[in-house]
């Protein structure tokens, strides 16, 4: 099985997981119950205060605040922020961390790394890449207008049009911050330019500006609201011509300056190209991975595994009696027809029912495997057509905490080539249940912990369960059809892959190219599919080497403790213990779960 093989390597991370710090915390004498509400007074103060920096993140909540405004991404206000992180680790270190009960000295911890990792970070925040075909603001922009911004009255339809008026003056933000950056020499490789135009492009639009995206999106979404017909139009008269003057304007700004940015651009694809970019890139893995695992572990880990997993796919291959090698098998997955739906809207239909039917299924057996299950509902959506050249090829947004935007799994049907349908069932556990969807909604409806809590992000923590929920449902007796496994074996084979092109693109000085060609040699995804993943790994470094790092790390402790508990582990509560922590670094939950293998020993003792 599967999972007895994963075991083998998961004694590597063991080895590698003793370099985590595991600094014990001081010994609680007195806990203090005032102690306790002023500290998490003060997290919650704080994170209000922050909340309050940011009118999108106030929108992607649910609430109103701030809402004709976007964010402020001007130089000043990222220096201000390093301050203000200065001084709140000032103010927290004056709290009695011996008069704290377990639960808030683990705030505590968390929320210090926090602070002490943003003001180390500092002195690399400009080695980003601010546009991008990932999440670049010329693409995040308009996601953010039409999936977050609400419009439920006249007054959030007015706040709409002044966000459209404040897209200019963001712009103008956005040239100077890659100005910045170009006079340091972090300037994104050549083939981005040709991405970012091409999204530009399609939220300019034609001439008619009625057909302006925004305009269609804010036409819509008066509809359902009780407005006279004459204020709809004035409304609807005011957009089009913030669309003409500000949001135009800025983006064929954009545009122009990208074109002098693309003559300074190179091919060089890793970040060892930036001054001190060996550092950034250690920093990037230790904060992406919360461990303390070198670019070199990493790779060899990544080669280790493509090896195992290639070894399941040839047991699959006699399963369906397939004549030939792994790689005659990888090119018959690619192109026989059978594994595809068709282009055009009815094979698009096709899959996004069959993504809701797969998530329906395993939502229907969650008690077998969780106690805590989310109140939140998810829908299945494509991406949107003007950005789906671009994007990924699945992903998720959490919905709001009223309950009010589901949560949502995006599939990505721009060309049904790239989407076989063998991959179907381990995509919609990953995104949808019990992968994201339960994890950020639970987090996010706890009620027991500080804001911050349940809404952190540690990309180990909440990849590595993705990654986890494609097998779990395996061990449940999913995936019957031998394809369909063969889907979620090609889907990790992927992010095995991941963990040796980043670190090869990144400090190895490999090329696009090269790496491209790794990924065909040894994954059925199509040339198309693999390009568009380095592009990726390019423009995020690091941040796909946590999927299986975080996974095999679940496998390890979920083992640990089944070995540990015996007849008493149930697998239900070692789910509680990761989900109902909010998202942790790594070395936390092992803690929380080595904690938990303690208690019980001592109540069977």
């Amino acid at each position: 099985m599967a999972l007895k093989n994963l075991l083998s390597i998961v004694l590597i991370i063991t080895l590698f997981s003793c370099k985590q710090d595991h600094s014990k915390k001081p010994e609680i004498n007195n806990i203090d119950s005032n102690e306790i509400t002023r500290l998490n007074q003060w997290f919650d103060t704080v994170f209000e205060r922050n909340l309050m920096d940011s009118p999108q993140m106030l929108s992607r909540l649910g609430r109103k605040d701030r809402q004709s405004e976007l964010n402020d991404i001007s130089e000043a206000f990222r220096l201000k922020n390093i301050e203000t992180a200065k001084s709140d680790l000032a103010d927290l270190l004056k709290f009695d961390t011996t008069k704290l009960d377990q639960s808030t000295h683990l705030s505590y911890r968390l929320f210090k790394q926090n602070l002490e990792r943003q003001i180390a970070y500092a002195k690399y925040n400009h080695y980003t890449y601010p546009v991008n075909q990932m999440r670049g603001l010329q693409s995040s922009i308009p996601a953010f207008m039409i999936n977050m911004h609400k419009v439920e009255n006249k007054e959030d339809a007015l706040a709409y049009v002044n966000r459209l008026r404040a897209v200019k003056p963001l712009f103008k933000e956005l040239i100077i911050n890659l100005k910045i950056r170009a006079d340091k020499g972090i300037i994104a490789p050549k083939f981005v330019f040709a991405h970012v135009f091409n999204d530009c492009q399609n939220v300019i639009g034609d001439s008619n500006i009625s057909n302006s995206l925004f305009v269609k999106d804010l036409t819509s979404k008066l509809e359902n609201i009780d407005l006279r017909e004459d204020e709809k139009a004035q409304i609807i008269a005011d957009a089009e011509l913030a669309v003409k003057d500000n949001v135009v304007v800025a983006y064929k700004n954009l545009i122009s300056y990208l074109k002098e940015l693309e003559q300074k651009a190179t091919t060089d694809a890793g970040v060892w190209k930036f001054k001190d970019g060996a550092n950034f890139y250690k920093y990037r893995l230790e904060e992406i991975t919360t461990t303390k695992l070198t670019s070199d572990e990493i790779f060899n880990l990544g080669i280790t595994e493509v090896a195992r997993i290639h070894d399941e796919m040839k047991s699959i291959m006699k399963t369906v009696n397939f004549k030939g090698s792994l790689q005659d098998f990888f090119k018959f997955m690619k192109n026989d027809k059978q594994f595809y739906y068709e282009d055009g809207q009815e094979g698009k239909n096709k899959m996004l029912e069959g993504y809701q039917t797969i998530v329906d299924s395993m939502e229907s057996r969650l008690d077998e495997v969780f106690f805590t299950k989310p109140k939140a509902r998810m829908q299945v959506k494509a991406v949107e057509e003007w950005r789906e050249q671009s994007a990924g090829k699945a992903f998720y947004q959490r919905g709001t905490p009223d309950g009010k935007r589901k949560g949502t799994f995006y599939a990505n049907l721009y060309k049904m080539a790239d989407m076989p349908i063998y991959e179907m069932e381990a995509l919609a556990y990953h995104e949808g249940i019990p992968g994201h969807h339960m994890q950020g909604s639970i987090s996010q409806e706890l009620t027991d912990l500080p804001k911050f809590r349940k809404y952190s992000h540690y990309t180990a923590y909440s990849e590595g369960w993705g990654l986890y929920c494609e097998l779990l449902p395996k061990e449940m007796g999913f995936y019957a059809d031998p394809y369909s496994d063969f889907g979620r074996l090609a889907m990790e084979v992927w992010r095995a892959c991941r963990l040796v092109v980043d670190t090869g693109i990144h400090e190895k000085k490999w090329t696009r190219e090269q790496a491209i060609q790794y990924l065909m040699d040894n994954t059925p995804s199509s040339k198309n599919g693999c390009t568009k993943a380095i592009e990726r790994y390019i423009v995020m470094p690091g941040q796909a080497t946590a999927y299986k790092v975080g996974m095999l790390h679940i496998l390890k402790m979920r083992e640990k403790a089944r070995k540990a508990l015996k007849e008493q582990f149930d697998i239900r509560e070692f789910h509680d213990i990761f989900l109902r922590s909010g998202a942790v670094p790594l070395n936390i939950f092992e803690e929380n779960i080595n904690n938990w293998i303690l208690s019980k020993t001592e109540i069977r003792k």
